[in-house]
């Protein structure tokens, strides 16, 4: 899509995660497509005509899951879609991040661009509204099973289009409808058939997946470069990284990580070093041999996430769905069920897990002087006075164990809902919060193998190569040479915020480019 002025434009087909990236971080403004201007008008004509009729249509002018049956007056279509939202909005815990709800935002904008919800252009641009102005609704973070759809968080996200609820505005959290004022922007009073548009669909685990995908990706990045630097501290062979070996098993992110690391170790004198304590070693451990392997593995892993990210963004996921056909107009179906996005959920958590499994047991290498070729037991030259790097390994050791725990696919299990209406359901907002969490740990993770594998060059008298150097004299930046014991959490946190806001990336794309 053209990103003109920093202004993303919805069609309802052709947005791409990075568009919905860039309006949840980087607060780029968007704007309705003509086309969808015109799709959304005709859908809403459909509505209006179908009101005309005595004839009942699912959540037009009927009640909602097992209420289905009970019809409503026309006099009272517009407080049954305010009750809607209202009753729905019966999510509990912490609110989830402001840049997760604005992809929520976004994205239920974009799917009501195509034309298929039966909503009014105005409230649609009332949510534009919203996001250009800045104003981001409270939503809490748990309550969704993930079908009919993300209904408890999506409904939090609309109470403040209706002058209810709660938002972030101007660094302050306020009701939804001081938050309208201060912005000088009226409440939507909802008519037939807006509430259900707005409240049905998978928008809340699409934007925890969007947005934890991209970091996961650029995790993926660094993970080479944490590797290459470990590799380096530990006098690793490069062999393992011949372009021939990955020539002859094709997959794709292999070869990616691969080549990553013979870049980043061009020139090293420590690669392949040959001298008492390394000459019988004729083979490096997994953890640094089977490096592209493990890490190509999780790429592809995120390729294929990518793609189901990539059709649900524009994808119509409501119920019911309204189609311009004089023989059926109104289908009532299945499109909310986050299914697709659940099993990519546990999917993604699964491969970022494994990034850090294999990054731990790097750190675990690096601190262990039976393990790490001459370097002092646990990276610390007064041991015993000093602890030295030791219990990082334990902080590292604990979040794989976590992990451990949350990536038992939340996909795998189901609960009825709705009197048994809604008898089966995706639990995949739940598989995204869990894969943003394993995301968090993983990071640390990294951050921890990356100090331990600074330290442990401080150690070589030979250099490594000028790309590691460089990235070992911009961490100290933050995090000097150890000579003695210190708060090692301080410098754990100040890498890792380097590794969440891709300082360390930006510094190594200067000299190579990363793939």
């Amino acid at each position: 899509m053209p990103k003109i002025k920093n202004k993303i434009c919805l069609d309802g087909e052709t947005v791409t995660p990075y568009d919905v990236f860039l309006v949840a971080r980087k607060n780029f403004k968007v704007e309705l497509s003509p086309k969808a201007v015109i799709k959304i008008q005709n859908s809403r004509n459909i509505v209006e005509k179908i009101l005309k009729s005595d004839k009942g249509y699912y959540g037009i002018n009927t009640g909602f899951g097992s209420f289905q049956d009970v019809s409503i007056s026309k006099d009272k279509l517009s407080e049954l879609q305010e009750n809607l939202i209202i009753s729905h909005s019966v999510g509990v815990g912490e609110p989830l991040p402001i840049d997760v709800v604005r992809a929520m935002l976004v994205l239920r904008i974009n799917t009501l661009c195509k034309g298929f919800s039966g909503i009014k252009l105005s409230t649609v641009l009332a949510i534009v509204d919203l996001l250009n102005n800045k104003i981001t609704p409270v939503v809490p973070e748990k309550g969704s099973v993930g079908a009919s759809g993300d209904l408890a968080p999506l409904s939090h996200a609309v109470l403040v289009l209706i002058g209810k609820g709660e938002a972030f505005y101007k660094g302050k959290r306020i009701s939804g409808k001081d938050a309208l004022q201060k912005a000088k922007l009226e409440p939507v009073k909802l008519e037939a058939k807006e509430g259900l548009a707005l409240n049905n669909g998978t928008q809340t685990m699409t934007a925890i997946g969007i947005l934890t995908l991209h970091d996961a990706k650029n995790l993926a990045k660094l993970c080479d470069v944490s590797g290459a630097m470990t590799l380096e501290a530990l006098k690793g062979k490069s062999s393992p990284f011949h372009p021939k070996i990955h020539e002859v098993r094709k997959h794709e992110g292999q070869g990616k990580s691969a080549q990553n690391i013979r870049n980043l170790i061009q020139g090293s004198e420590l690669i392949d070093l040959v001298d008492k304590d390394t000459e019988k070693k004729v083979q490096d451990a997994y953890s640094l041999r089977c490096l592209p392997q493990v890490h190509g593995a999780s790429r592809d892993a995120f390729d294929y996430v990518q793609k189901v990210l990539e059709i649900e963004i524009n994808s119509a996921t409501d119920n019911p769905l309204i189609f311009d056909d004089e023989e059926k107009i109104v289908f009532s179906a299945g499109n909310f069920h986050g299914q697709p996005v659940a099993l990519a959920m546990d999917f993604l958590g699964l491969a970022i897990a494994e990034l850090g499994n294999i990054s731990e047991r790097r750190t675990a290498r690096l601190v262990d002087k039976n393990l790490n070729f001459g370097l002092p037991a646990y990276l610390t030259k007064n041991g015993g006075l000093n602890s030295g790097l030791m219990i990082t390994q334990y902080t590292a050791a604990a979040l794989v164990s976590e992990n451990k725990t949350l990536i038992h696919p939340a996909s795998g299990d189901s609960i009825p809902t709705s009197a048994n209406q809604e008898d089966h359901v995706s639990m995949g907002t739940i598989a995204a919060r869990q894969a943003s969490e394993i995301l968090k740990n993983v990071q640390n993770v990294v951050a921890i193998e990356i100090l331990c594998a600074k330290q442990s060059l401080t150690f070589r008298e030979q250099k490594p190569s000028k790309i590691i150097q460089k990235i070992c004299d911009f961490l100290d930046s933050v995090s000097p040479k150890i000579e003695s014991d210190r708060e090692f959490g301080k410098d754990i946190k100040a890498i890792f915020d380097l590794v969440v806001t891709e300082k360390i990336i930006e510094e190594v794309q200067k000299e190579i480019k990363l793939n």
